[in-house]
């Protein structure tokens, strides 16, 4: 079929129709590019909410993010920002191949349709300027032959009446064969230009106008078949990317399916894990003697009764409580053990005692009590200056051998460290075997450069390994240290000498002694396994190096003979001049010196105690 043979009277209808195929086109192109638009924002959000739940670098969150859970999740996001970067290509390959495309295509089309109707304006033009010069031509031969019957009759008139002269008759003859020919020259004039019209007129609706009506017609279905080309391209951009989406879901499903609660599990544990064991019972405490407590043969106190030696506080039981008590200074101040002094001479003698005396530091009052007396007495200011200094650890200025952590998490910070340091020193080692190369080039080739110039470089990489291997020796010799302290060596058995034990005490009274357990307020690793194996009662000493000794508070004179036999407490004789450094705080005990090596506790009932004003009024 053909418009120019089927429309050859429709070329008014024809030029709407075209135009409103290009305004369908431009149509589709507006469509298109909000689409692409659309894509490019959806991917900038996939983009910044991939953004927004990434781990920030070098913080705690990035550390949550070794577990397999947490990595999924990391996964998906990563993956996420790939499935962002398709729509991207979405509306890249949108906007190049259908945009730009069918933007230049359209002003093309508009360009060519334009010609198309100016040759039909023209042909129709000219049709109608044939039609026109017909009209003429005919209305001139209309009117000659009128004239020329009214010159015929007008002669006949003349030459019927005999009146007229018969010049008058010849003048009338030939005025009437002047307007005949005159007709017989319009007639052909008139014929000849109907010919010409009737050629024109079948040259035009039969050649021109189709030939015309035709290229529009060519111009449409190229239209149409270039935008039905474009909508398959839509189609084929967005079918192109969904393998490569599929491929993001399917490692998304992969990362789910690698999530491992068990493993999960099995990391907190090496993450959190202390090395420590669980805590002791608690033991029971007899308050049914009205003067004195007696205590239980499973008490953590020395039982000389049968002989057996029992576990020490200082032995493995310290290091059961150690996690419990590390969380602050406070807490040091509230675990001190007081048992009951022994009467004086005057009511029983101090011999009268079982074992002598016992120590004030190897029996637990409650919690509960010694939080009591804790906020109703004032602490002393070497405490708190302790406790300053345990929070500044806690705010990252532990020691370099992270002695401040559990045993397990400093072999694995210590692991980390000698790691990182062998990292640095294979990059210096890499850096001089390049500049060592380079120098070798040099003295072959002296032309590109000098080779002493490299001299200065190496030897401060010489030096800078030098320093990273002692470091890496330290740090390997604190690691084999906590490495040979760790569970294994708790199964080896146990030393039944009393010498152990009683070094084992040693260290535990003389760190209970002082009120300041720690100066940092936190347990150290170093200190509870050094007490566990054979470190003497000296081991803390080191710890405390930096702490001023309290002050005294008074003098007291001893009124009875008191033998210390135990740990903690000291010897005394009646009439005895000694220094008050503690006073008593309601459990029958006060603290003495006698000079900067010797101090402990005695019974307050065996001493005169004189205060200072000076402390009676703090």
């Amino acid at each position: 079929m053909s418009w120019g043979t089927e429309l050859w009277d429709q070329f008014d209808n024809l030029e709407k129709h075209t135009q409103s195929g290009i305004d369908v086109l431009e149509k589709y192109i507006k469509f298109v590019k909000e689409r692409t638009e659309i894509e490019l924002s959806y991917a900038k959000q996939l983009r910044n909410l991939s953004k927004k739940y990434q781990p920030k670098k070098n913080s705690k969150e990035e550390e949550e993010y070794r577990y397999t859970s947490t990595r999924a999740f990391l996964a998906t996001l990563n993956e996420m920002n790939d499935y962002a970067g398709q729509h991207e290509v979405i509306s890249e390959n949108m906007t190049s191949l259908i945009t730009a495309e069918l933007t230049r295509y359209v002003q093309e089309l508009k360009q060519e349709r334009k010609s198309h109707f100016h040759d039909g304006r023209k042909a129709q033009q000219h049709i109608e300027t044939c039609w026109k010069q017909l009209e003429a031509s005919k209305r001139r031969f209309e009117r000659d032959c009128k004239e020329a019957d009214r010159a015929q009759q007008y002669f006949e008139k003349m030459d019927a009446d005999i009146n007229v002269t018969k010049a008058d008759v010849e003048k009338a003859r030939q005025q009437a064969q002047l307007r005949h020919q005159m007709a017989e020259d319009s007639k052909a004039e008139y014929s000849s230009t109907l010919q010409k019209f009737n050629s024109e007129q079948h040259e035009h609706y039969y050649t021109h106008i189709p030939n015309i009506f035709q290229k529009i017609q060519e111009m449409e279905e190229r239209r149409i078949v270039r935008i039905g080309e474009s909508m398959k391209t839509f189609a084929e951009v967005d079918r192109q990317v969904i393998p490569i989406i599929g491929k993001c879901l399917d490692e998304i499903t992969k990362a789910a399916e690698s999530v491992d609660h068990k493993n999960d599990s099995q990391m907190v544990i090496e993450a959190f894990k202390s090395g420590f064991e669980p805590p002791g019972d608690v033991d029971f405490e007899d308050f049914t003697q009205p003067m004195k407590r007696t205590v239980s043969e499973s008490s953590l106190s020395n039982s000389r009764g049968d002989g057996k030696s029992e576990p020490k506080f200082g032995s493995k039981s310290k290091g059961k409580l150690w996690p419990f008590i590390k969380k602050n200074k406070l807490m040091s101040l509230l675990t001190s053990p007081h048992q009951p002094p022994p009467p004086p001479p005057a009511s029983a003698s101090p011999s009268a005692v079982p074992n002598g005396p016992q120590s004030p530091k190897q029996q637990k009052e409650p919690l509960s009590h010694r939080f009591n007396e804790f906020m109703t007495s004032k602490p002393k200011i070497h405490c708190f200056r302790s406790l300053k200094r345990g929070l500044s650890l806690k705010l990252g200025a532990g020691p370099e051998d992270f002695s401040n952590l559990p045993p397990e998490q400093r072999r694995k910070k210590l692991q980390q460290k000698v790691d990182e340091l062998n990292r640095d020193i294979q990059k210096e080692m890499d850096s001089r075997d390049a500049l060592t190369k380079m120098k070798d080039v040099y003295i072959k080739n002296p032309q590109m450069g000098d080779a002493a110039s490299v001299d200065l470089r190496l030897a401060e990489l010489g030096q800078n390994i030098d320093k990273l291997r002692l470091e890496v020796q330290k740090f390997e010799g604190w690691l084999a240290e906590v490495e040979g302290r760790l569970p294994a060596r708790l199964e080896q058995p146990r030393r039944q000498s009393g010498v152990y034990e009683a070094q084992n005490a040693s260290g535990v009274n003389s760190c209970a002694q002082d009120r300041e357990s720690s100066p940092d307020g936190s347990y150290t690793e170093e200190q509870s396994q050094e007490t566990e194996m054979k470190v003497p009662a000296t081991d803390f000493d080191d710890e405390f190096d930096d702490e001023e000794p309290l002050p005294t508070i008074g003098t007291c004179k001893a009124l009875y003979t008191f033998e210390g036999q135990n740990e903690g407490t000291i010897s005394v004789a009646e009439g005895e001049m000694l220094y008050v450094i503690e006073e008593d705080k309601g459990d029958g005990w006060t603290r003495i010196r006698r000079n900067e090596d010797e101090e402990g506790y005695v019974p307050t009932s065996y001493v005169e105690v004189y205060l200072d004003k000076n402390a009676k009024d703090s």
